[in-house]
């Protein structure tokens, strides 16, 4: 008998769902039932990709009698409506990252999906990816001794792609603090013990034609003693994906020329409706839409910047080929196979919770926990405090 497929609907066909779009086409264990976006382009696109029928709301989508499981991958701002409105209908959710933006929505959702008996996973964050899982693998056997120290940054364009308006504006969740940190912090959390017991952060907003963070930099303390530095920029200067071998973010090789694109493209708008235009015309199913549902190929493991965990007896790298051990008297690599589907491992993840009632890592209670963390960085930037933030949950076992 053949293993049972996950019948799964998407609310959202955006970039979030465009990044996941290649695993969700190629895993085998995924059955895409339907799907709901207000762009009528983008939902003929799915039409034509996958031969099902669309419905006209989240509402329809989520008492579609066909789906098992919604992939909410709407605004952030929307989140606690769709994932309360998914659970009312027994429905399982991944809902994207970040999971909301307030503590009290975290709360609505986690009870929610209580209240249904339904399984909550939250992702897709860079903490899923096949290094960072291989190298908590490895700490958690013991074989280095504790974590004592964890050094994360990231250099990148990201506040230059094209954006709406609400994604410059903080307090609807724009900025690299709601969408970018949540990825950091997912990981270092994981890797110090999840107990984070202090923020200590400064929070840069340099360019007032893009009115909201660019970046940041922060020293978290962790129950146990641990501690992490996190650095984030994305005022598209230097790349430090020139230090992970030249792989971009989603594992894909890339190409030195391409040095500065995000900001030329932009050159080519000269208002926020321009600049919201241009970022329409190169969504799924716009007439600029360049992707396709073809199996990627070349590719190494997706990444969040160069990363050193520091343990009693070694050093750990994840990067996209392997892991890197520098230990006390040898640097050897553990090596990982290429993947043959991108993020894959969310899926892993999404599909033992639902049909083999696995424990999720993922949580609705890890992702409140980095979510507070990452509230924790605004206020302590705003206060100049340290900041303990709320929440806190270890990784589960």
């Amino acid at each position: 008998m053949s293993a049972p497929r996950l019948r799964l609907g998407v609310a959202g066909l955006g970039r979030a769902f465009t990044l996941m779009l290649p695993t969700l086409a190629h895993d085998p264990r995924i059955q895409l039932i339907s799907a709901t976006d207000p762009q009528p382009l983008a939902c003929a696109q799915f039409e034509r990709d996958f031969g099902v029928r669309c419905v006209d709301s989240v509402q329809a989508l989520c008492a579609h009698p066909e789906v098992e499981a919604i992939y909410i991958a709407t605004p952030h701002q929307l989140h606690v409506d769709h994932v309360e409105m998914a659970a009312a209908h027994g429905k399982h959710v991944m809902v994207e990252k970040p999971m909301a933006l307030s503590l009290e929505d975290c709360t609505r959702m986690i009870e929610a999906t209580q209240r249904a008996g339904t399984v909550l996973l939250v992702g897709h964050s860079h903490s899923f990816n096949a290094p960072i899982l291989r190298a908590h693998q490895r700490i958690q056997s013991g074989e280095f001794g504790a974590v004592r120290m964890i050094q994360a940054l990231n250099y990148t364009d990201f506040l230059y792609r094209p954006r709406r308006p609400e994604e410059l504006d903080t307090a609807q969740g724009g900025g690299v603090i709601f969408s970018q940190a949540a990825h950091q912090l997912d990981i270092v959390r994981l890797f110090g013990g999840g107990l984070v017991t202090s923020v200590m952060a400064h929070t840069g907003a340099w360019d007032p034609t893009r009115p909201t963070e660019g970046a940041y930099s922060a020293l978290l303390g962790f129950a146990g003693g641990a501690f992490a530095s996190v650095s984030y920029s994305g005022y598209g200067h230097f790349d430090s994906d020139q230090w992970m071998n030249n792989i971009g973010e989603l594992g894909q090789h890339k190409d030195q020329a391409d040095y500065g694109a995000a900001r030329r493209r932009l050159a080519n708008a000269v208002n926020a409706e321009q600049e919201a235009a241009l970022k329409a015309a190169r969504n799924y199913g716009a007439p600029q839409w360049a992707g396709n549902t073809a199996a990627p190929t070349g590719l190494q493991h997706q990444h969040f910047g160069p990363l050193v965990v520091s343990c009693d007896r070694a050093d750990l790298r994840p990067m996209p080929h392997g892991v890197w051990v520098d230990g006390d008297g040898a640097s050897t690599l553990d090596a990982l196979e290429s993947p043959q589907i991108p993020r894959q491992e969310v899926i892993d993840e999404l599909y033992n919770a639902v049909i083999h009632r696995h424990p999720v890592l993922h949580s609705g209670e890890w992702a409140r926990a980095t979510t507070a963390v990452s509230l924790a960085i605004l206020k302590s930037a705003q206060s100049a405090q340290m900041v303990v933030p709320e929440f806190q949950v270890p990784p589960i076992r």
